[in-house]
């Protein structure tokens, strides 16, 4: 029963953390990846769809993104959904392809963009703090119901806190990586 909670509790972690290297994979470095775009949503049809769902998008070269759409109606639509983005990016199209052209960093830029990594960061650690919370929520009730004994229940929050500072760890290392990549020139 203690096991399940704690596997459970594990489980939950693990989503945070990948949840939270999908967002880090959002943010704009100074490379092209088409992981950029995996938030873009594109008016097709007057339904939002992922844009990686309607196009091939690649990085030909280390500053260039090519995105090709699989129905060439919607070009203007992918221009402007990723116009309309916070990415800061301007496309071009040559009626067939989009080119989305990567620039170099400033490094007010490179700073804004590590508070806000650092800020994703954190929301990732709450989020596994809070699958702690509700697992020892869980346990308490268990030991309320006398289904559990109190030194069960202690070994078991032992057990879900270190899981959780393994969880809160594997978010700072993917943070200092993150931020080296965006500091990197």
């Amino acid at each position: 029963m203690i096991e399940d909670f704690v596997s459970d509790a594990n489980q939950r972690m693990d989503k945070s953390v990948e949840a939270t290297h999908e967002h880090f994979n959002s943010v704009r470095t100074g490379r092209a990846a088409p992981a950029l775009l995996d938030r873009i949503q594109v008016d097709y049809y007057g339904t939002p769809t992922p844009l990686k769902n309607m196009a091939t998008i690649s990085a030909p070269e280390p500053r260039l993104l090519s995105i090709q759409p699989f129905d060439p109606s919607s070009l203007r639509g992918v221009e402007k959904a990723i116009m309309e983005s916070d990415l800061g990016l301007t496309p071009s199209n040559d009626g067939k392809v989009i080119r989305l052209p990567i620039p170099q960093l400033t490094e007010e830029r490179r700073k804004e963009l590590v508070k806000l990594v650092r800020h994703m960061a954190e929301e990732g650690r709450v989020a596994v703090r809070n699958v702690r919370r509700d697992a020892i929520k869980h346990l308490e009730v268990l030991v309320k119901d006398g289904d559990v004994g109190d030194d069960d229940e202690r070994a078991a929050e032992a057990r879900v806190q270190k899981v959780t500072d393994d969880h809160v760890a594997k978010i700072d290392e993917l943070l200092k990586r993150k931020e080296a990549e965006i500091m990197e020139v």
